[in-house]
């Protein structure tokens, strides 16, 4: 069986904290917001994988598809003895980077960093029982504070998949991406998914699922508040909206209050209301181009050096290097 290490840097304690900090920053703000991270409770994320099955979400099988048949290149170019992935690491998708690793002769070492200590546990355990002989060190941390903690040995390369990035505005972004260059060393490298800009048509039918999946997944939520924090959230109170925003090219979800209300959040000592037809941000999604990418990752010093995309141009796979 493989050996199994677990490095913990964010515990239920300092994570309750940020929840609450979070919220009662975002509630009291005009207009009102919540972080995206906040969906992923247990049937946040079981209401998330029905998302990726839709026909109207292509994100998901898009970049699946690109992995699919550029895994081996990206096991070529990298020469990686150690995979870290940003999320759960249990996917398909993560396997496939594995095995195309194994099969290049170079993996030693899978690295999850992930918030939720359990979805890790169950990551190490998948991925353990499929890879045997292989090193698994689970990190407990959180992407835009952590990334300092990752495991320095060996030839790494560093996946953050999904066009999670996607849900960072552009300074959070440009932090984002220093963590990951003083993170990585020469010889490291940086695999980055992002969704592309493309019909508004389309990526506001990704958003708002004609099965009403994403309304569940954006109302749960607010589920997620009530049982955390003591909130009183009425979630039948509030409608889903997916709306384009041109200007910045980014898809936000909103929840609409559907009546003035009030709402009291106990263990903040907060009380807060909505007028009828008001709007309370709960993610951005943002979408990219390819020389946007560039210019951000090169702001950071990572040099683009592999692209690659689908046929129809919807998403993109981009692997980057620190600059010398």
């Amino acid at each position: 069986m493989p050996t199994l290490d677990v490095s913990v840097h964010l515990d239920p304690t300092s994570l309750a904290a940020q929840m609450a900090d979070d919220v009662r920053d975002g509630l009291t703000r005009t207009p009102k917001v919540l972080p995206p991270k906040y969906f992923y409770d247990a049937r946040g994320s079981e209401l998330f994988d029905q998302i990726t099955r839709l026909p109207e979400y292509y994100p998901t099988r898009t970049e699946r598809e690109i992995l699919t048949a550029h895994v081996a290149d990206i096991a070529a170019a990298t020469g990686a003895t150690t995979l870290m992935e940003l999320g759960s690491g249990t996917s398909e998708k993560t396997r496939l980077l594995l095995r195309a690793l194994r099969d290049a002769g170079t993996l030693e070492r899978f690295v999850p960093f992930d918030v939720d200590p359990a979805v890790l546990a169950d990551a190490s355990a998948s991925v353990s029982a499929e890879f045997d002989g292989l090193t698994v060190e689970p990190v407990v941390g959180d992407f835009e504070k952590h990334l300092d903690q990752l495991p320095r040995e060996g030839r790494r390369l560093l996946a953050f998949l999904g066009s999670t990035i996607g849900n960072l505005d552009v300074e959070q972004r440009a932090t984002f991406l220093d963590g990951v260059r003083a993170s990585l060393g020469q010889g490291d490298a940086f695999l980055l998914g992002t969704d592309l800009v493309k019909d508004p048509a389309r990526l506001v039918a990704a958003y708002d699922d004609s099965a009403g999946v994403t309304a569940q997944f954006n109302a749960n939520v607010l589920h997620v508040l009530n049982r955390s924090l003591g909130a009183d959230f009425d979630p039948s109170a509030f409608a889903h909206r997916a709306v384009w925003d041109a200007d910045q090219e980014w898809i936000e979800m909103r929840l609409e209050s559907l009546r003035d209300q009030g709402v009291r959040v106990a263990d903040l000592d907060l009380e807060v209301t909505f007028a009828r037809g008001e709007q309370m941000r709960t993610e951005i999604s943002a979408k990219f181009r390819r020389e946007g990418i560039t210019r951000e990752l090169a702001s950071a010093g990572l040099e683009l050096v592999h692209w690659w995309t689908d046929p129809r141009g919807d998403f993109a796979l981009s692997l980057s290097v620190p600059m010398s």
